[in-house]
């Protein structure tokens, strides 16, 4: 594992984490914005009439509603992206990655418009008589480029499994864990049938349950959300004033948390905002392309509305709840992963701010003043008794750290290697910052519900988390008719099932680096393929206000 994730963060310094990835989604965005004439806001009021109804026509070709093809896009989004993903922006670039969320989904509205029309405006029947579209159709029939429709199609199988299947059900079970104590491999098990059952049925079957599953599921959200917020109404106006001050700044320590650069913040939360919308990986036209609908422009500006229903709305509670409750600068019992720690020569303190910098310099790359220990602890009684180190997990100096094995303290030499103990078996728990699900839970309890906060989140996750396993397992197969035909969906679906079983029980910084490179392998082919077509988007836009 821990050789797949140095893999799988060296790929990602080159793509998602590279200083020109945010610079190329964002500006996608902005040329639209200002090449349409701002559309977001021009056909926002549109995009809610049209999902009321108004374009509704039950003749026209297509297997969904407006509305049903919104709650699938939706569902898709509306995942860990909202809970995990906030909180892991957060934990990484401070109150500053929040408005730079904002800022991808602002952008990201008219990048969704463009796209869903395109894929819409191409789309075919598939040979089993449902709809078939997505960006890989706009590539074949629109660019003539086949070649880049087969990998972008490949992009969204290997997608379907590194952001739609194994980050949903490992923050499901890491919630489920530490809320009820169920076992991570149980709440696989069971979710894994229930996900079959359901994804064996076809869009029809996906339709009608996500448009029951999603408006539910965001009601219990807000629900537990308001809770906190007004719980915590004080902190609610410096929360804002920070996510803007900071935004060209850099978010400042804080508690436990480290800081954050300007670039630091800017890149983690353009990153984390396209893992929530996904505007501009083209993965929501591959749903819109199954709405009842003549027009492809009627249903791009349907798609309007994700970013801001996604990332705008329920990003933006999230976020508030964990600012306000001051839950992302405190220190927590934690179980510490592999991925996550990093024991370093010498004694550091996060209370100092020359020490801090040093350790922040060390977290991102920058500074080569601190290092890796290498030598032998010496253990007694699951307490170390060896000094001249200083462990770091998640980001944060651990606190109060404890060895045991098979349940017991532990006793002996542990060998560090690199920064990282030889022997996995020995367990290690301490206090240290969370992220993701868990930092998300936690600010939960902090409002009007206390401890029964958590429960919230748990339901609210699994709800969230589920449906986007469901609606990718969708994108999934339409990207396999594409490549292989009809007779191949049997066959993603097991094997889409029995990995997201396999990733309730893996390492967690592992799954989300994963997806962080998933997600971008798909996204750069849809950029240029919507770029390359931008005269016709803007003819096909002209001709349906024509029309109207």
């Amino acid at each position: 594992m821990d050789a797949i994730n140095a893999l799988l963060l060296s790929v990602d310094s080159l793509l998602g984490s590279a200083p020109w990835f945010p610079f190329a989604l964002l500006g996608v965005g902005l040329f639209f914005t200002l090449y349409l004439g701002f559309p977001q806001i021009r056909y926002f009021k549109h995009g809610w009439a049209v999902v009321a109804g108004k374009k509704h026509d039950d003749q026209a070709p297509g297997d969904t509603s407006h509305f049903q093809a919104l709650t699938t896009a939706l569902s898709g989004t509306v995942g860990t992206g909202n809970i995990g993903g906030v909180g892991l922006a957060i934990f990484l670039g401070g109150p500053a990655a929040l408005f730079w969320m904002w800022a991808t989904a602002f952008l990201g509205m008219a990048t969704k418009f463009v796209e869903v029309t395109l894929s819409h405006k191409y789309r075919v029947q598939a040979d089993n008589g449902t709809m078939a579209g997505g960006p890989m159709y706009y590539m074949e029939r629109g660019m003539n480029m086949k070649w880049l429709a087969t990998f972008f199609a490949v992009a969204t199988v290997i997608c379907s499994f590194g952001t739609g299947s194994m980050p949903q059900i490992n923050n499901i079970a890491q919630s489920v864990h530490a809320t009820f104590e169920i076992p991570h491999i149980i709440t696989g098990g069971v979710l894994a049938v229930l996900l079959f059952m359901v994804i064996v049925g076809g869009i029809k079957r996906i339709a009608h349950f996500t448009q029951v599953v999603v408006p539910s599921m965001a009601l219990l959200y807000f629900i537990g959300a308001l809770a906190v917020i007004f719980a915590n109404l004080d902190k609610i106006g410096p929360s804002f004033v920070s996510i803007i001050s900071d935004a060209f700044s850099g978010s400042a320590a804080a508690g436990g948390f480290l800081g954050a650069t300007f670039a630091y913040a800017f890149n983690r939360g353009v990153n984390r905002g396209l893992y929530s919308n996904e505007a501009g990986q083209g993965s929501a036209p591959i749903a819109h392309a199954a709405a009842r609908a003549n027009e492809p422009v009627s249903e791009g500006v349907v798609a309007i509305l994700e970013p801001f229903i996604d990332t705008i709305v329920i990003c933006t509670v999230t976020g508030l709840v964990i600012l306000a409750s001051g839950a992302w600068t405190q220190k927590f019992d934690n179980t510490f992963q592999r991925a996550d720690m990093a024991y370093i020569a010498g004694t550091y303190d996060d209370q100092s701010a020359a020490d801090r910098e040093h350790l922040f310099g060390f977290l991102v790359g920058t500074s080569d003043k601190v290092e890796r220990f290498n030598g032998d602890l010496t253990i007694v009684d699951g307490k170390a008794a060896t000094g001249g180190y200083t462990l770091l997990h998640a980001r944060s100096v651990a606190e109060d750290v404890t060895y045991s094995s098979a349940d017991l303290a532990y006793s002996g030499v542990l060998k560090i290697v690199d920064g990282l103990p030889a022997d996995s078996n020995v367990v290690v728990k301490g206090k240290s910052l969370l992220h993701s699900a868990a930092l998300t839970t936690k600010a939960f309890t902090y409002g009007f519900f206390g401890e029964f906060g958590k429960y919230i989140v748990t339901i609210g996750l699994v709800l969230f988390a589920f449906s986007t396993a469901v609606a990718w397992s969708y994108y999934g197969d339409r990207a396999m008719i594409y490549l292989f035909g009809t007779k191949t969906l049997l066959p993603y679906r097991v094997v889409f099932c029995i990995a997201f079983f396999c990733a309730s029980f893996l390492d967690t910084r592992v799954v989300w680096n994963l997806a962080a490179v998933a997600i971008v392998i798909m996204t750069i082919p849809n950029l240029f393929g919507i770029l390359y077509l931008h005269r016709e988007m803007k003819e096909t836009v002209d001709e349906y206000w024509e029309k109207s």
